[in-house]
Parts: C-alpha cells; sequence; structure tokens
C-alpha cells in the first residue's frame, strides 16, 4: 500500500513568528488541539498569511449564505477533488454549523441524494460546476441560481469558496496532510455538560 507523502514536516509551534503562534495557540484554545491544516501550512509563514486571510474572508463573513451553506460547497467540492482532509475537517465543522449529525456524510458521498433544500442543491450544483468544468460556464448556470433568490455577491461566494478549496485540497493532497482524530466525532455526538 502506498502512504500518503509527508515531505514538510510541520515546524515547533515555539519557533514561529509571534502572530502564527497567536493564532494557533487562539485555535488550540477554542477547540482543544491544533487542526494539521495550522500546522502544515505554518512551513511557509508569508502563504500561511495569506491563505488564511483569504479564508476567513470568505469563510467568515455575513451575507447572503448561511455558514453551513459555505462548509457544505467546501465538503461537496472536496470529496469531488478527492481531499480526505477537507472533507474530514469541513464535514465536522457543517454538523456543527448544521446542527445535524447526518448532513456532512450525505453531502460527501452524494449530495443530489442528500437531505438538502432545493436551493442548497442549486447552490451545489453551481459550485461543482465551478470546481470541476468551470471553462463552461454559461448563463443558464446562472439563470438556474435567480429562483432561489441568489444575489451576484452570493454567487460570487459560492465561486470564490469552490476556486479557494479546490487550492487548498491540492496543497493538502500534495502535502499528505492527515485530518486529526479530533474531527471525526465532532457534530456527531450530543455535547456532555462540564461538570
Amino acid at each position: 500500500m502506498t502512504k500518503p507523502a509527508q515531505r514538510f514536516a510541520a515546524p515547533a509551534i515555539d519557533s514561529l513568528p509571534d502572530d502564527i503562534r497567536t493564532r494557533l495557540l487562539a485555535v488550540q484554545e477554542k477547540s482543544g488541539f491544533v487542526p494539521n491544516v495550522f500546522l502544515t501550512l505554518a512551513y511557509r509563514p508569508d502563504e500561511f498569511r495569506a491563505f488564511f486571510a483569504y479564508h476567513d474572508a470568505l469563510m467568515e463573513k455575513d451575507g447572503g449564505l448561511t455558514k453551513a451553506e459555505r462548509e457544505m460547497i467546501v465538503v461537496a467540492t472536496s470529496a469531488a477533488n478527492q481531499c480526505q482532509y477537507c472533507v474530514i475537517a469541513h464535514g465536522a465543522i457543517l454538523r456543527i454549523r448544521a446542527k445535524n449529525p447526518l448532513i456532512a456524510d450525505q453531502v460527501a458521498i452524494n449530495y443530489r441524494k442528500a437531505d438538502i433544500t432545493p436551493r442548497e442543491k442549486a447552490m451545489l450544483d453551481f459550485a461543482m460546476k465551478i470546481s470541476t468544468d468551470a471553462q463552461r460556464i454559461a448563463d443558464e448556470d446562472f439563470a438556474a441560481l435567480a429562483p432561489h433568490g441568489f444575489s451576484n455577491d452570493d454567487i460570487w461566494d459560492i465561486a470564490a469558496i469552490s476556486a479557494f478549496f479546490a487550492l487548498s485540497n491540492r496543497l493538502a493532497n500534495f502535502t499528505g496532510m492527515r485530518p486529526n482524530e479530533e474531527f471525526y466525532l465532532m457534530g456527531r455526538l450530543p455535547k456532555t455538560e462540564k461538570k
């Protein structure tokens, strides 16, 4: 069996520039672990900063797409791009943001058969075409979104998220990035109260 390439060792957190170390420690404080994407991309600090600035601009803003819909785009397109890391990690975030323990698996396997709304299906149809066949985008693709109330900014977001995560998928695959074990159960089981 061929093992995934893992040529780029993550730098030690205490060796990172202050701004990156601070971000990693904040993520660790919030989630209880540092997702491997942060550690892997810290190998190239300038690119880390650019990557996460664009990520946050797309994924953390308010707008016509919900945060769950944004994650749904990531899961569907990452599955098409065969990115294990992004499907598992963003599947966990999707389960949490949608408050639905089943949705990420359904979307990753076949969003056309998932328990999603017609609006979400139209969104994912467009996202998948951007991800896998963008050169064929035509007026009819925009027309298919119109009945669902997507604004031009929403359509831009769908396309930009699809395109950005195509980059992310390729970086994750080429570096052999593995999902943290913590992601697998997140959003699947009800949270237990701390005593």
